[in-house]
C-alpha cells in the first residue's frame, strides 16, 4: 500500500499550496493576453472569448498529466527528465529539453516585439525593431549582472499583471453598466468567416497565454506536501486565469469594435482608453510594460541556465558553460541565447512568434502525455496525483489538433530551430567521441 510521500531533497521546502497557486498563475498570466487579445480578435472578430476557453480546455487535458509526473516524481524536474525515465534514450531528453530551450528564446523575441509596441510609444516614439533589440540587450546585461528570483518577487509581479488585467475588467463593467459599449459584440464572427475554423485557429494563438504551467515542474521538490498542494494549485491557477482571460475578452469586445481591436500592439491600453474613465494612459501602458519586461527577464534567465545546464551535462559545447569570475553568471549562454532572441525578433510577427513557442510546446507536451502512460506501470512507494486514464489520450489528441493548425512558415522557422539543436549535439556527440578515442590510445 503507497504511504504518504516524504521527500528526501537537500533543499528547503519553502513553498506552500498558495504561494505555489501564485507562482503558476504569474506564469500562465504572463505578458501574452496584453498583446494578443488584437491578434485574436483578428481571428474571431468579437467573439474573443470563445478561442480562450477551448485553449484553456485543452491546456487542462495537459497540466492533468503534468500533475501526475510531478506528484509522482517530484524531483524530476520538469519535461526532459519525464522523457529520460520513461523513455530511456538521451537523444530525445535531449530534444525535448531543446525545444522547451527554443520555446523560451522564441517567446523572448515575441514578448521584445510586444514590449517595443504600442505601450511603449505611450512614453517614447522609437522604431519598433530597434527598441525591440535594446530591450534584449538590457535583458542580457541584466542577466549578467545576477538577478535572484525568488517567490516573493513572483508575487509582486503576479500581483501587478493581474491588477492591471483586473483594472480592465472593472473599467469596462462600469462603462457598459452605463450604457455604453455593445456587449453583443461578443458572439460576432467577421463576416464570411466559418466560426469553427475561426476559434479553432485562433486557439492555436490563445494557448500560447496558457502555457506558462510547465516551468512549475522544476520547483516541485521545494513544495511542501507536494503530492496534496501541486494538483490544487496548478489546476486553480490554470481555472483563475481562464476565468479572467473570460471576462477579458468579452470586455474587450463589449468596449471597442472588431475592427479596431485587430492588429493594435496596445490593445487593451485601447479597450481602457475607450472607457473614458479618466485612467491615464502612462499608468496603464507602465503596468504593461512591467508585465512583458518581467515576462521576458524570468524567460531569458530561465533560456540561458538551460543552455549553461546542457552544456555541464555535456550536451552541449563546453563553451556555454563559463561564468563571469565575480558575478558567477553564465555570459557565453546569456550572450548565445540574446543572439538568437534578437535574430528571431527580426522574422516575424508577434502572432507568428507565439505560433512557433506554441509548435515547440507542444512537441514537449506530447511527450509529457506520452510518458504519463509509458509510466502507468512504474509504482511508487508514495501517494500521488493519478489522472483517469483517458485523459491523457485526450490531450495526445488536443496536441496532434493544434499541430495541424501550424502553417508552412511556423513548421519552417521551428525545423531551423531544431536544426541548430541537432548541429550542437552533433558536434558535442564527435567531442565526446573523440575524447574517449583519445584515452582509449
Amino acid at each position: 500500500m503507497a504511504t504518504q510521500q516524504t521527500t528526501d531533497t537537500r533543499l528547503k521546502q519553502g513553498i506552500s499550496g498558495p504561494l505555489l497557486y501564485l507562482f503558476i498563475l504569474g506564469d500562465v498570466l504572463g505578458a501574452g493576453v496584453y498583446a494578443l487579445v488584437g491578434v485574436i480578435s483578428a481571428e474571431v472578430g468579437g467573439a474573443i472569448w470563445m478561442p480562450l476557453m477551448v485553449a484553456l480546455a485543452l491546456a487542462l487535458l495537459t497540466a492533468g498529466s503534468y500533475a501526475e509526473l510531478v506528484t509522482k516524481y517530484p524531483k524530476a524536474g520538469g519535461a526532459a527528465v519525464f522523457a529520460e525515465r520513461a523513455f530511456r534514450k538521451p537523444f530525445i531528453s535531449f530534444l525535448v529539453g531543446f525545444c522547451m530551450l527554443a520555446a523560451g528564446v522564441t517567446s523572448a523575441a515575441g514578448l521584445a516585439q510586444a514590449f517595443a509596441g504600442g505601450y511603449l510609444t505611450t512614453f517614447i516614439d522609437v522604431p519598433a525593431v530597434p527598441a525591440a533589440l535594446v530591450f534584449l540587450v538590457l535583458l542580457a546585461l541584466l542577466n549578467m549582472r545576477g538577478i535572484k528570483e525568488s517567490v516573493r518577487s513572483n508575487v509582486v509581479m503576479t500581483v501587478i499583471e493581474v491588477s492591471g488585467l483586473v483594472l480592465v475588467i472593472v473599467v469596462v463593467g462600469i462603462f457598459i453598466a452605463g450604457g455604453n459599449g455593445d456587449i453583443s459584440r461578443v458572439n460576432d464572427f467577421p463576416p464570411g468567416v466559418g466560426a469553427a475554423s475561426a476559434v479553432l485557429s485562433a486557439s492555436l494563438i490563445a494557448y500560447y497565454s496558457f502555457v506558462g504551467f510547465e516551468v512549475s515542474a522544476n520547483v516541485a521538490e521545494e513544495v511542501r506536501d507536494v503530492s496534496r498542494v501541486y494538483p490544487k494549485a496548478i489546476f486553480g491557477a490554470l481555472l483563475t486565469a481562464g476565468v479572467v482571460y473570460l471576462l477579458i475578452g468579452l470586455a474587450s469586445s463589449a468596449a471597442l469594435p472588431p475592427e479596431e481591436l485587430a492588429g493594435s500592439s496596445s490593445p487593451l491600453l485601447d479597450v481602457v482608453a475607450a472607457t473614458g474613465a479618466g485612467i491615464p494612459n502612462w499608468l496603464f501602458s507602465l503596468v504593461a510594460l512591467i508585465a512583458v519586461a518581467n515576462g521576458a527577464l524570468l524567460t531569458m534567465i530561465m533560456s540561458s541556465r538551460l543552455t549553461y545546464g546542457m552544456a555541464e551535462q555535456g550536451l552541449f559545447p563546453s563553451v556555454f558553460s563559463r561564468v563571469l569570475p565575480r558575478r558567477r553568471t553564465p555570459w557565453v549562454a546569456i550572450v548565445a541565447t540574446t543572439l538568437v532572441a534578437m535574430i528571431l525578433s527580426l522574422t516575424g510577427g508577434l502572432e507568428s512568434l507565439a505560433s512557433t513557442v506554441v509548435l515547440l510546446l507542444l512537441f514537449v507536451f506530447l511527450s509529457t502525455n506520452i510518458a504519463v502512460i509509458v509510466l502507468r506501470k512504474d509504482e511508487v512507494s508514495h501517494r500521488h496525483f493519478r489522472i483517469p486514464a483517458v485523459f491523457p489520450y485526450l490531450a495526445i489528441a488536443s496536441c496532434i489538433l493544434l499541430l495541424t493548425q501550424q502553417t508552412g512558415e511556423i513548421w519552417l522557422r521551428t525545423a531551423i530551430l531544431l536544426a541548430v539543436g541537432l548541429a550542437l549535439y552533433g558536434v558535442q556527440t564527435l567531442v565526446r567521441g573523440g575524447a574517449r578515442t583519445t584515452r582509449a590510445s
